[in-house]
């Protein structure tokens, strides 16, 4: 019998070992990094959603914000705010590292240690940033935008499982 525990713990941490992904941008070298998140955008009409990661760097950390577009000359741009659930803001600005992923445009900011540590321990509750360009008729839109940490899903009232991501929990694991 406790061979077998020791077989299934033994199975558990190599599954939990083998699930961190990797971020790399522009030839840098790739860092171990969370999992990507959909958190829920409502007013953003195309997806209604935000694909977020977080990666943990030698100087702190780096955080990934994608969302899908029409046109790729578009780009997620200036400011962003990460707005966390102890109602603490962690400002991020700009530093003009973006690209483009088929049909996503990506941006990608950094944070300082501090920062890294602050968000190890509270939950992003929110995160707000802004999508610039040229519009058409038929483009997808720009303008402020803000990605809301909940998980999308249909539930029912009686539904009592957590509908939001965990953040805190799996920044904290890139750090063991």
């Amino acid at each position: 019998m406790n061979q077998k525990v020791r077989l299934f713990l033994l199975f558990i941490a190599t599954i939990s070992a083998t699930s961190q992904e990797t971020l790399s941008f522009k030839g840098s070298k790739p860092y171990r990094a969370t999992n990507s998140w959909n958190f829920i955008c409502e007013n953003y009409a195309l997806t209604g959603a935000a694909a977020i990661q977080i990666a943990k760097t030698e100087k702190g950390g780096i955080l990934k914000l994608s969302v899908e577009t029409t046109n790729p000359a578009f780009n997620i741009a200036g400011i962003v705010y990460v707005y966390l659930t102890d109602y603490s803001i962690i400002t991020c600005s700009d530093k003009g590292i973006r690209g483009n992923n088929g049909n996503q445009i990506v941006s990608y900011y950094s944070f300082s240690p501090l920062e890294m540590n602050k968000i190890k321990t509270t939950d992003i509750q929110s995160i707000r940033f802004n999508i610039k360009g040229n519009a058409n008729k038929f483009s997808s839109q720009i303008g402020n935008f803000t990605a809301f940490n909940r998980k999308p899903y249909f539930s029912t009232a009686a539904d009592k499982t957590k509908k939001s991501y965990p953040t805190a929990a799996e920044i904290t694991t890139l750090y063991q």
